[in-house]
């Protein structure tokens, strides 16, 4: 497919509404509300003629900060209809980063909630850029109209896609902001599509199938897919707080086939379900990502499923998603051990249609690809992947841009640097290392976050740890940061000796010699699962004399 091919992401849902038109495309839980292919098709045209009439059109870059529920889904098809660019940021960045991403978006539209807009005025967020509002709910004391407004007296009739191109903006979605200030990924419509295609086809998603979402974006493949989305009761900025009587009970009362969540949502599920003895077992099919996930977290979710059931853990970025995939009974039955002895998580092969390179470690951009960069089958380097599911820039982040893609001169387009660090095996398998500034760089060499993590992560009052480094680049010194299972008790003392006597049973950990234990490790806010190791540096470095 090129650049100039038409292509409109939000065509998914007018085509589902056509094959099954009664079908529940969304199930709002909290709202006790359906609506059908056919009502969300027709509600999202009704927002679609009402916001082009409000200047809302294609090209306008639009932030959106509207609460998981009916009118944030009607709301984003009639903006992909419209041509119009949503701008999607995690509120619980903080008010500082969201007005860092607002400016660098130069949204001309601002679609949001009270409260978001409240704090829109208050804290001058895209004050000059921003031209149009539109509150969802009741308007106070800002400028702009209501959604209500704007709808009524806005016909009930077809909306005829915006005539997007394949390369044409669709979206700009923030990152996490795991390693610094969230970049904003510039999204075309031929990406988005790619996406959807890859799912359907990696994870044979059939239409008709009933998808549980624990994370607002991937709701919203859902309908694309034909599948029936249930939408849970929870807070979905904290989902490793999730009560999980009610994933649970939406599971079952719905007959869910599938589901996404992330690691710190399926360990809270799957340890409440283990200790209660629950089965389910129309979920065939679990996908999970964010964060490497533990192989006992595995275990312990895959005893609910039925036989034929598996988690995948897909590898991937906001910029680009999937990359590679792998199931729990490959990675428990063969990958596990490798991983408990530090050689990596695995996370599969490259998906279909995506060239993944591993390549020499460098901070320094890189301008132009040259297969001299490759390193050997088996040595851990910097991920790199091409493919029409990764994004081709950020937006208004040229030294981003830089420091991120290579120019591709034979074969055309550009690879990304995802970050990452990890090798490739004999059998084409990828071995996921850490992130590339989380490295320990000391005297006698480099150490892995990822692969020394991993041998202290088996001890059993372990429920997780951090590497990181103290000092200047070159001369630090490793500190291993442990967060214990909730309810243990133990000395202290002896069970630093234990994990010190861990360290020297390994090549790779003999140089970590300090431990600090750490209440409760600070954590992204969309998965609660990517550690933010920069800040346990900071703490740590408080600590160590």
């Amino acid at each position: 497919m090129t650049g100039t091919s038409r292509v409109n992401i939000a065509a998914h849902l007018p085509e589902m509404a056509r094959l099954q038109p009664e079908t529940p495309a969304i199930i709002f839980l909290k709202e006790n509300r359906t609506l059908s292919f056919r009502e969300l098709d027709r509600l999202s045209d009704r927002i679609a003629h009402a916001l082009v009439g409000h200047g809302i059109g294609r090209g306008v870059r639009t932030v959106l900060m509207v609460t998981p529920g009916p009118d944030l889904f009607a709301l984003t098809f009639a903006l992909f209809k419209a041509g119009a660019v949503p701008v999607l940021i995690d509120p619980g960045i903080g008010v500082k980063h969201l007005k860092t991403c607002i400016a660098e978006a130069q949204p001309a539209a601002f679609i949001g909630i009270p409260k978001a807009h409240a704090a829109r005025a208050l804290f001058g967020w895209g004050k000059e850029s921003l031209q149009s509002f539109v509150t969802v709910g009741r308007r106070i004391f800002w400028k702009g109209e209501t959604l209500a407004e704007l709808i009524e007296g806005t016909p009930d009739a077809p909306f005829e896609l915006a005539p997007t191109q394949h390369d044409e903006s669709a979206a700009i979605l923030f990152t996490s902001g795991s390693t610094g200030c969230p970049k904003g990924a510039v999204y075309s419509h031929g990406n988005f599509a790619a996406q959807v295609e890859a799912l359907r086809d990696i994870y044979d998603i059939k239409p008709g199938e009933i998808d549980l979402p624990t994370f607002p974006l991937f709701a919203l493949f859902a309908p694309a897919l034909g599948m029936t989305a249930v939408i849970p009761e929870m807070d979905f900025t904290r989902p490793g707080s999730v009560h999980p009587p009610n994933i649970i009970g939406a599971i079952q009362k719905h007959g869910v086939t599938t589901m996404f969540g992330s690691p710190a949502l399926i360990n809270r599920v799957g340890r409440y379900g283990a200790e209660h003895g629950i089965k389910l077992p129309t979920l065939r099919r679990v996908i999970c990502a964010g964060a490497p996930v533990p192989a006992p977290v595995l275990e312990r979710f895959r005893s609910l499923l039925p036989e034929e059931g598996e988690i995948f853990t897909p590898y991937g970025a906001t910029e680009a998603l999937p990359v590679c995939s792998i199931g729990s009974r490959e990675i428990l039955g063969s990958t596990r051990a490798i991983t408990e002895a530090g050689g990596g998580v695995c996370v599969g092969k490259a998906v279909p249609g995506v060239r993944l390179e591993v390549i020499e470690i460098s901070d320094e951009p890189i301008n132009v690809w040259d297969d001299s960069l490759k390193v050997p089958v088996g040595q851990i380097g910097e991920i790199v992947v091409q493919g029409a599911q990764v994004t081709r820039n950020y937006f208004n982040r040229p030294d981003s841009n830089l420091a991120s893609k290579i120019v591709d001169l034979e074969g055309g387009g550009f690879l990304h640097r995802m970050g990452d660090l990890g090798g490739r095996d004999e059998d084409g398998r990828v071995w996921f290392c850490g992130r590339k500034s989380h490295r320990v760089e000391t005297r006698a060499g480099t150490l892995f976050t990822i692969p020394c993590e991993a041998v202290f992560n088996t001890h059993p009052m372990v429920f997780r740890t951090a590497l990181v480094g103290i000092g200047p680049k070159g001369e630090q010194r490793p500190v291993l940061c442990v967060e214990l299972e909730k309810g243990v008790q133990a000395e202290r003392k002896v069970l630093e000796q234990e994990l010190l006597a861990i360290a020297k049973e390994h090549i790779h950990t003999h140089a970590i010699e300090t431990i600090l234990f750490h209440p409760a490790f600070p954590v992204d806010i969309r998965h609660n699962a990517k550690i933010f190791r920069e800040k346990l540096a900071v703490w740590a470095a408080r600590r160590v004399r």
